[in-house]
């Protein structure tokens, strides 16, 4: 424990922001860091409970009070060295994690919790500036090969343990550069490419092949890699987004919002948009441009609210998101208990550039200009029924509220169903369970083929970053144990990092 008494003499404080003026002008990070002073202020906050729940909120089990210590001590090795130990890419988390740790946070019971997100940040940053993040090449190869099929997250994740292990891995990825949802899903403003090329390098030199253009199933045959390989891990994600199927769904003005944000991305990290077919669905097919529109995003979740920053970065004329949902509560209600992650009310930074945010409303219809063209979303707000643990349960629409929303732009940011079903998974005849995901347990990650197993979100569905990597890691393990009878890559533990140095 950094500080017996932290708790009681520091709160809870943020990193600044650069203006909202100013960040919309640029696709920058805007995130200001620490001063080396309020860093020590916020991890001596941190307790070094008895029983640290923050363990059990992060579903990496990251090992918070100690690397908080050693931050605090400013011994900045020691604490790179125990994030890392259960943690491959704290840079990526450190950035776009929910921090559901702090929700678990026992300050929080009745305090702000530790700042457990931003002091993870500052330690792989600080780690990277002082040359202690160094390529960790195994010291053997077993002469076993892989196949990671996808590189987001959980591909990563899994790549790198096995890397670790001895084995021979390969990337595949469908796409021009890897990264997955890190490098196209997700807006600079949150994780400039930099973060993730920084870390795609580091993998290079420790081993890894990334094969980009690689479209399994398409252009790769699944056959070739079940000869070539001895094992395969299905790492690409939940792609199918959900639809909006009312009235006018195919006027020019309605698109996806990974439509959207993946076409931008590319444009800031300057790929010539028209310079190769996407293997996606007809994303060149259109500019798709915000400026001097009317923007409405249909949904609530992050990938919204990535959707509201970016129109805002465009220079939209107006920003509105709809949330089918009533509004959350702003604190913890009964129904809410700590540890649990609450759902209440979230404010992103892209809320503060500027939005008009609607809960409890339903979009009935797309309404259009006569040329085919969006100029209106028509709408109706919902009167929801709660149960009594405080759920909604179901919803009626309110009469005489109907009304129409000027709208050139529609982005429909409801989450994702499943992953891609034609191509590699058709070809394979793998299981597929009851939701449309790859079937595996959760324990064994193996699927219905010997051979083949499944992480991240083609196995669990959309979820968030931090489960990917620990999906990812957790089916390296089994992968492992499935090659050479045992694994020395132990779940949520030291001892990997151990076996390195």
């Amino acid at each position: 424990m950094g500080k017996p008494t932290g708790f009681l003499e520091f709160t809870r404080t943020l990193p600044a922001k650069r203006s909202v003026e100013e960040r919309k002008g640029d696709y920058k990070e805007f995130v200001l860091p620490y001063t080396e002073k309020e860093l020590g202020h916020q991890s001596a906050r941190c307790m070094n409970c008895g029983v640290p729940f923050c363990h059990s909120g992060c579903p990496l089990g990251n090992v918070i009070p100690e690397f908080n210590d050693a931050v605090y001590d400013g011994n900045f090795k020691e604490a790179y060295e125990i994030l890392i130990s259960t943690n491959n890419f704290p840079e990526f988390t450190g950035r776009i994690c929910p921090a559901p740790c702090e929700s678990a946070c026992v300050l929080g019971i009745n305090q702000p919790p530790v700042a457990i997100e931003e002091i993870e940040k500052h330690i792989i940053e600080i780690a990277f500036s002082k040359n202690f993040v160094q390529p960790r090449k195994p010291n053997l190869r077993t002469g076993k090969k892989v196949a990671v099929i996808g590189s987001g997250p959980a591909g990563l994740a899994a790549a790198a343990q096995l890397n670790y292990a001895g084995h021979t891995v390969t990337v595949f990825e469908r796409d021009d550069k890897p990264g997955g949802l890190l490098r196209y899903g997700i807006p600079d403003f949150k994780l400039e490419k930099s973060v993730v090329e920084r870390r795609i390098a580091l993998m290079e030199e420790e081993g890894i092949t990334f094969k980009c253009h690689a479209n399994v199933g398409v252009n790769v045959q699944v056959g070739d890699l079940l000869r070539e390989y001895n094992a395969l891990i299905l790492a690409g994600g939940s792609t199918v987004p959900r639809d909006l199927p009312v009235p006018g769904r195919e006027l020019e003005g309605v698109y996806y919002a990974m439509q959207f944000l993946k076409q931008n991305n590319k444009a800031v990290s300057g790929i010539d948009l028209h310079a190769y077919a996407d293997i996606e669905s007809n994303i060149y097919a259109k500019e798709l441009k915000a400026t001097g529109k009317n923007v409405v995003v249909i949904g609530g979740g992050d990938t919204g609210s990535d959707c509201v920053g970016t129109s805002n970065r465009h220079g939209a004329t107006t920003v509105t998101q709809f949330e089918l949902m009533p509004k959350p509560a702003s604190d913890r209600t009964p129904h809410m208990p700590w540890p649990t992650y609450p759902m209440v009310l979230k404010t992103t930074s892209s809320h503060e550039e500027g939005a008009h945010r609607h809960w409890a409303i339903a979009t009935k219809e797309f309404v259009g200009d006569g040329n085919g063209k969006l100029k209106a979303v028509k709408v109706v707000d919902l009167e929801w029924k709660i149960t009594d643990d405080g759920r909604p349960a179901h919803f009626v629409e309110v009469a005489g509220s109907e009304r129409e929303i000027p709208c050139e732009l529609a982005l429909l940011a409801m989450g994702f169903l499943h992953p891609q079903k034609e191509g590699m998974l058709e070809q394979l005849d793998i299981e597929i369970d009851n939701r449309g995901n790859v079937k595996a347990s959760e324990k064994g990650y193996q699927t219905s083929i010997a051979k083949v197993f499944t992480a991240g979100d083609m196995r669990r569905g959309q979820s968030l970053v931090v489960w990917a990597i620990s999906e990812g890691r957790e089916c390296a393990r089994k992968v492992d144990e499935f090659l050479m009878g045992h694994s020395i890559l132990e779940a949520k533990d030291h001892s990997i990092l151990e076996a390195m140095l």
